[in-house]
């Protein structure tokens, strides 16, 4: 039950990285988040649904085109704390950033998040 839970907050946190139209990150983000979630994230930590919002935009707007986050392998959910690796892909097989989350949950809602970003490199064919 709680690795559903948790799959549930992390997909639709992915989700707002590929969200349609940029005015529906933030709505997508309070679905999944705290409003005090702790981001750790590749620049330190900030707080708030608003920073990690600005991190997904800044992702979004990557310079070689706006890409695809994907969520690439199961929920791994040892105790409180939930795991998952990732890929963002831009368009035409651009630069391809690929990761592991480490998420914390409370009352079904994300209440940290630490990004261990790998190296970005071009997709393979």
């Amino acid at each position: 039950m709680q690795e559903e839970t948790a799959r549930s907050a992390i997909d639709t946190f992915i989700s707002a990285f590929n969200a349609s139209d940029d005015s529906y990150v933030t709505a997508l983000l309070s679905q999944a988040l705290t409003s005090d979630v702790v981001f750790w994230g590749p620049l330190g930590r900030s707080e708030g649904i608003a920073a990690v919002e600005r991190f997904v935009l800044d992702i979004r707007h990557h310079p070689a085109g706006t890409g695809t986050m994907v969520r690439c392998s199961a929920v791994d959910m040892p105790d409180e704390w939930a795991r998952y690796q990732w890929v963002f892909t831009t368009p035409d097989g651009g630069p391809r950033l690929a990761g592991t989350d480490v998420v914390h949950l409370r009352r079904s809602l994300i209440d940290q998040v630490i990004v261990f970003a790998g190296e970005i490199e071009p997709s393979a064919s």
